[in-house]
C-alpha cells in the first residue's frame, strides 16, 4: 500500500506522530534525519508496521504523499540558540522530490518566521515549486506529552497557520484525521508563536516554584503543604511543582539576537533553572554534613536519571550534572533506574545497583531525582538511611524535601 504521509524525523516529535496517524489507518513512511533520541519497544513497532507503517528506503520516496511533515529536532547550538541544520536537511531531501499539490507542515521547535523566512527559500529552490500557489505550506507547533495517558494525540486541539488561507485549509484536513479539534491560527508566524509562548510558560513556572522551594526551605516552611492549598483556588493558579532541574526536549527561548529583542522572564527562568542541580547538592552536602559525614567519600544513591517519570528518555536530565558534581565532591555514586540498565557519566560507567533496599541502606544518602512508579517511597523511606526527595514525592515526614 502506497504511504500517503511522510514523516521526516523520527525523534521525540515524529516518532509519536508516526504512531498517532497508524492508529488513524493512514499509512506512514518514515523518514530519519539523523541520529534521532525517539525509540520504540519491539512490540510498540510491530503495531506500528503491521497498522500500515514503514520506513524509507530511499529520498525519492518522499515524492509519492499527499502530506509531508517534518519533524527534525532542534537543539541548542553553540551559542544557545537553535540549531536548524537537520530542519535544513530535511528540507533539502524533501524540496528535491517534491511534487506539486503536497502538503508540507513543519513541527519542529522553531523561531517565529522559520515557515516563512527559512524553510520556504530552501523548498521553493529545491523544488522549483512557489508555495502556496504550487503546494500547501503550514506550520504546527508539536504538542507531545510523552507518557501521559491522559492526554493523546486524539484528544489534544492541534494549531494550524498556512502560508495563505488554503494551506490552511489542507493542513488542517490532514489533522483533522488525527485528532477531535482542530484550531486555526492566523498564519505561520502566530503558530510558531504559539510553541514560543507553550514552551517559555513551563520554564518561567517552574522556575518560580524552583525558587519558591529554595526560599520556603531557609524559612522553615513546607513548600509540598504549601503547593496543596494553593491548588484548591479555581481560578487564577495552576500548580507546577519543583524539582532538581528543568529536562525534556522543549528549549525555552529567549530570543536573543532575534529581531534585536529578548523575553527577560525567559533568560531569568533558564538561570534560575540551571542553578537547581547545584542547589540539590547543597542540600545533600549540608545534610551529611548534619548527620557527621562528608560529601568526600560518602557512598550516595541516586534513584530515578530519566527527565520523566515511567520514560527512559534521558534528554537533558538534571541527573547527569548531580552526578558530576557529586564525584567532583569525592562522593562515591551509584544508581538505580528500571528503565535505564547502564549509566554513563564523562564517560565513565556509573554502578548500577541491583537490589534498590539493600542499596539505600547501603548509602550514606539517597536521593530520589525521578519518582518512577515502581518505587515503593514507603518502604525507600524506611531502608535509606538518609534520603533527599526532590519531587515531594514521599509521604509527608518520611525523607528531607527539597
Amino acid at each position: 500500500m502506497p504511504a500517503d504521509l511522510a514523516v521526516i524525523g523520527l525523534g521525540p516529535y515524529g516518532l509519536p506522530l508516526a504512531q498517532a496517524a497508524v492508529v488513524a489507518g493512514i499509512p506512514t513512511l518514515g523518514y530519519r534525519t539523523g541520529p534521532e533520541a525517539g525509540s520504540l519497544s519491539p512490540a510498540e513497532l510491530r503495531r506500528m508496521l503491521s497498522g500500515g507503517f514503514r520506513p524509507a528506503t530511499s529520498p525519492a520516496e518522499l515524492g509519492r504523499v499527499r502530506t509531508a511533515v517534518i519533524c527534525a529536532p532542534t537543539p541548542r547550538d553553540a551559542d544557545g540558540g537553535l540549531d536548524l541544520a537537520q530542519v535544513e536537511t530535511a528540507a533539502r531531501t524533501l524540496g528535491a522530490h517534491l511534487r506539486p499539490h503536497t502538503t508540507v507542515i513543519l513541527e519542529s521547535p522553531v523561531q517565529p518566521g522559520t515557515t516563512e523566512d527559512f524553510l520556504r527559500p530552501l523548498l521553493e529552490r529545491a523544488s522549483g515549486l512557489r508555495a502556496g500557489r504550487d503546494f500547501h505550506l503550514a506550520y504546527s507547533p508539536s504538542r507531545v506529552d510523552p507518557g501521559n495517558r491522559d492526554f493523546t494525540p486524539a484528544n489534544t486541539p492541534k494549531v494550524i497557520g498556512g502560508l495563505t488561507p488554503a494551506c490552511t485549509e489542507s493542513a488542517a484536513a490532514f489533522y483533522g484525521r488525527l485528532t477531535d479539534k482542530v484550531v486555526r491560527a492566523r498564519g505561520p508566524r502566530e503558530a510558531e508563536t504559539v510553541q514560543l509562548l507553550e514552551t517559555n510558560y513551563r520554564h518561567v513556572n517552574i522556575a518560580l516554584v524552583n525558587e519558591m522551594a529554595v526560599l520556603c526551605n531557609d524559612l522553615g516552611v513546607d513548600l509540598w503543604d504549601v503547593i496543596r492549598c494553593a491548588e484548591t483556588k479555581p481560578f487564577g493558579f495552576q500548580a507546577f511543582r519543583p524539582g532538581p532541574g528543568v529536562g525534556g526536549h522543549a528549549v525555552p527561548q529567549d530570543l536573543t539576537g532575534h529581531a534585536g529583542r529578548t523575553l527577560r522572564m525567559v533568560e531569568l527562568a533558564q538561570q534560575v533553572n540551571h542553578q537547581m542541580p547545584r542547589y540539590v547538592i547543597q542540600r545533600a552536602a549540608a545534610l551529611l554534613n548534619e548527620h557527621g559525614k562528608s560529601a568526600r567519600g560518602a557512598r550516595v544513591l541516586l534513584l530515578g536519571v530519566t527527565y520523566k517519570p515511567d520514560l527512559a528518555d534521558q534528554q537533558a536530565t538534571p541527573a547527569q550534572e548531580i552526578a558530576i558534581r557529586l564525584m567532583e565532591l569525592g562522593a562515591s555514586v551509584s544508581y538505580h533506574d528500571p528503565h535505564i540498565p547502564a549509566w554513563t557519566v564523562l564517560d565513565r560507567p556509573v554502578p548500577r545497583a541491583d537490589s534498590l533496599y539493600e542499596a539505600a541502606a547501603h548509602a550514606d544518602l539517597t536521593i530520589l531525582l525521578q519518582q518512577h512508579r515502581t518505587y515503593d517511597l514507603q518502604g525507600l523511606s524506611v531502608k535509606a538511611q538518609l534520603l533527599l526527595d526532590t519531587r515531594g514525592a514521599t509521604p509527608t515526614g518520611a525523607a528531607h524535601r527539597l
